[in-house]
Parts: C-alpha cells; sequence; structure tokens
C-alpha cells in the first residue's frame, strides 16, 4: 500500500493530471504526468482499471495491486520520481496476464521517458 501522502485521491486531481494531456504508454500501461513540480510538493499518485478492460473485479485489483507494489519499491530505493505533482497510471486488458516483472519493467521504462522530457 501506498503511504497517505502519495495517493492521488480526487476527482478534480484526476482530471486536472488528465488535461494536461502529457502521458505516454508501454506494455499495456498508460502513464498520465501532471504539471511540473516546483519542489513544493510531494507526488501524488492514482491507478485505474475500468471495467471496460476486465469485467471481473478480482482481475482489475490483481493488476492495481502489482503497479502498486512495483511503484512503492521504486519510492523506496529512490526520490527521482517528484518531478510532477501527480501521476495516473492505467492498464489496459493487454497487462492483464502479465507478471509482476513485466509490469515492474513497464512502469520503470514509462518513468525514465517521463523523466526526459
Amino acid at each position: 500500500m501506498l503511504p497517505e501522502k502519495h495517493r492521488l485521491k480526487k476527482k478534480q486531481a484526476f482530471n486536472a493530471t488528465y488535461r494536461t494531456k502529457n502521458f505516454r504508454h508501454s506494455g499495456g500501461i498508460t502513464l498520465n504526468a501532471g504539471k511540473q513540480n516546483n519542489g513544493n510538493y510531494t507526488v501524488k499518485i492514482g491507478f485505474v482499471v475500468s471495467k471496460k478492460t476486465h469485467k471481473r473485479a478480482v482481475k482489475r485489483n490483481r493488476i492495481k495491486r502489482l503497479m502498486r507494489e512495483s511503484i512503492r519499491l521504486i519510492l523506496k530505493e529512490e526520490n527521482s520520481i517528484n518531478k510532477y505533482i501527480s501521476l495516473i497510471f492505467t492498464a489496459h486488458s493487454n497487462a492483464l496476464n502479465k507478471s509482476f516483472k513485466e509490469v515492474d519493467n513497464s512502469i520503470k521504462q514509462l518513468l525514465k521517458e517521463i523523466s526526459a522530457l
């Protein structure tokens, strides 16, 4: 589970992040990045898997757990993720059957691409 200070919760925050149209896609996962951080904010992270991806909540929750664990480990080892105010990870149907290692590699690749901007 992510610490409380890193959770993106409010619908307004999700909508503001989507409005920036700053996104990357890799391995069935899309990363939407919010505004650039000027150093005053901690990064807020949200995870989305829609019902269109899979009708079973068990499948949707599994991919969210994998993404959360990957981000938790990244936050623990390095703090270079704080370039943006908010990040939203959206999983699609081709990410459902992936292992943790594949999901972790996709998320690390997305974070590397978004930090290069």
